[in-house]
């Protein structure tokens, strides 16, 4: 996971700013919670690893990806319903959420984030004394 530095050029700042107004599409995504955390599934069909960006920052996940759609040589699309190559979709996490514990793992085109909730937003059992 990359996490934004402040070691970046001014020339680099305006490219992310630019690439962040590039249309971009919006991955459908279930998010499931139980007493423990979140876990969140985005789909990402052509999307490789290499080409994957996850950032954190203060309580915003930000997930970006290019999408790499090969085509057999001599050969062209005569009809794509996809258009644009470009991933982008942005979150606010709870405060209850232990951002610097995410997990991430992408598989046949799935990315499944579990994010656990702070020790303090966890349920806990409270003993009794006689």
């Amino acid at each position: 996971m990359n996490t934004p530095t402040s070691s970046q050029t001014p020339t680099a700042n305006r490219d992310a700013q630019a690439e962040r107004r590039e249309p971009a599409l919006m991955p459908p995504v279930d998010v499931i919670e139980d007493p423990s955390g979140i876990t969140l599934y985005a789909d990402l069909p052509g999307v490789a690893r290499e080409q994957l960006d996850l950032q954190v920052d203060g309580d915003t996940l930000t997930i970006e990806a290019r999408l790499q759609l090969n085509l057999p040589e001599g050969m062209e699309a005569s009809h794509a319903e996809v258009g644009l190559q470009r991933y982008r979709r942005v979150f606010t996490l709870s405060k209850e959420l232990d951002t610097s514990k995410i997990g991430a793992e992408l598989s046949q085109g799935v990315l499944r984030l579990r994010i656990p909730k702070a020790e303090h937003a966890q349920p806990r059992r409270i003993p009794v004394n006689v």
